[in-house]
């Protein structure tokens, strides 16, 4: 086997790998004798059907087996062995590819392209400054907090006129294209939630409404989508052919969620029993745990923050064209070109961020270790039972429920993931000038997702 690589460019690169068949008869031999043990053909007893009969039938799909195993067993030995950074995985070569027919005997040339990662130099200093947003806790948002403690436990009402927080239960009719009752048509009792509708003019309409009236309604308008239009009409979605038009909605009742009164009783709701003992202590409850929670919020924003910055500053080269064309190949979902050009500038900035991570994790030897992990989960567990006013249980029963969580594979990923980036963030902290800034929750939303 002969395994060469010819560089194309500092981002892309070919691998080509040629097969004779000293490479290949050993083991392609070795599967056709199985093969033929297990074939039975008419006029022949078990595993003496004729060897040139068993090559014949099965011998290429079985010398195609044997080659694919063991070419992709050698190119990515090949990229380890020589330490080849590489982004995506190999995408075949036609041009590269040479043979006469999948034909045992045959020499057999396959070629790859490759992408690879760029070279680059990574020194932060005093002279990259990057902004901590901090989120204030002032009376505003403690306010807005209680405002919601109260929403969520409140209590539901019926009122006589519809405001636009309400819900308004009643009855669709369907009608026909002169906006008469269909015969034989759907009628459905239901409920139209008004702050769902996200049409303004349609939101109005509900607005003002009493028990009796009626309204003439496209039931589309006030829905989200197939599957809820499907069940605000209690059909099936393949019966959703059968609901167009308009409907008449008659109101039978209104309801509004009338928010909690701010007392002992919603105290202990979400603190524990008589864990706050007035509103004094409710409101330095509430700013010590947002404390907490913006906290997090603002690191969140200081790594996007700090990804902005160096992703513009070293405006690393990627092998684009190589990229689209193994998201396009690699894709379970067939997806056009045009789509993958749409998507590919947000892809590939956050390819340069993560190849910046990982170069300050190897140069700087991060690493996070199992006991860590195992600390986070607990840490986590602890807010999650003072966040449901329960108690904290004892150290045994914490580590078992810590490592409970660490059984799932996927959970673990996501943390081992959440702490080195949060080793990353203190690499960068400790070499970069912090602009530290004070913003409202409301401006601070704002720049997150901007």
């Amino acid at each position: 086997m002969n395994i060469t690589q010819e560089k194309v460019d500092d981002l892309n690169a070919i691998i080509k790998i040629k097969l004779t068949p000293e490479d290949y008869k050993e083991q392609y031999d070795k599967k056709i004798a199985e093969a033929r043990k297990q074939v039975t053909e008419p006029g022949f007893r078990p595993g003496k059907v004729p060897m040139g009969m068993i090559k014949k039938k099965f011998g290429q799909s079985i010398l195609a087996d044997e080659l694919n195993k063991m070419i992709n067993d050698n190119l990515y030995k090949h990229i380890s062995e020589n330490k080849l950074n590489v982004l995506g995985n190999p995408i075949p070569s036609d041009e590269h590819t040479t043979f006469d027919k999948w034909e045992a005997g045959n020499d057999f040339e396959f070629g790859y392209k490759i992408g690879l990662a760029p070279e680059f130099e990574i020194k932060p200093s005093s002279k990259d400054k990057v902004t901590l947003h901090k989120i204030k806790v002032d009376k505003a948002t403690i306010d807005k907090q209680i405002e919601d403690f109260a929403k969520r436990y409140g209590t539901m009402g019926e009122v006589d006129k519809s405001e636009k927080g309400d819900m308004i239960f009643g009855e669709f009719v369907q009608l026909d294209d002169k906006d008469k009752t269909l015969a034989d048509g759907i009628t459905a009792k239901s409920t139209v939630s008004i702050p769902m509708i996200e049409d303004e003019k349609i939101q109005k309409k509900f607005v003002g409404l009493k028990k009796g009236d009626k309204l003439t309604i496209d039931p589309k308008t006030v829905s989200k989508g197939d599957a809820d239009l499907a069940a605000m009409l209690h059909i099936k979605k393949d019966e959703l052919n059968t609901a167009t038009g308009n409907f008449d909605f008659t109101v039978e009742e209104i309801k509004r969620m009338e928010p909690a009164p701010l007392n002992q009783e919603l105290f202990d709701k979400i603190h524990g029993e008589g864990n706050v003992k007035n509103e004094k202590e409710f409101r330095a409850k509430i700013e010590e745990e947002l404390s907490v929670a913006f906290v997090n919020d603002s690191e969140r924003l200081f790594q996007k923050s700090l990804a902005d910055h160096f992703v513009n500053k070293l405006k690393l080269e990627l092998p684009d064209t190589f990229l689209k064309e193994w998201i396009q190949t690699s894709n379970e979902k067939e997806v056009s070109m045009e789509e993958i050009e749409k998507e590919y500038p947000q892809y590939s900035n956050q390819l340069r961020w993560q190849l910046i991570e990982n170069k300050v994790i190897q140069e700087n030897e991060i690493k996070v270790e199992v006991d860590e992990v195992k600390e986070y989960v607990k840490g986590m567990l602890i807010q999650q039972y003072a966040q449901y006013g329960m108690p904290t249980p004892d150290d045994e029963a914490l580590e078992t429920n810590a490592m409970q969580v660490l059984q799932n594979q996927d959970e673990t990923k996501k943390i081992f993931d959440y702490l080195y980036k949060n080793k990353v963030s203190d690499f960068f902290k400790n070499n970069v000038k912090i602009q530290e800034k004070e913003v409202t929750q409301e401006d601070f939303i704002k720049l997150f997702y901007a």
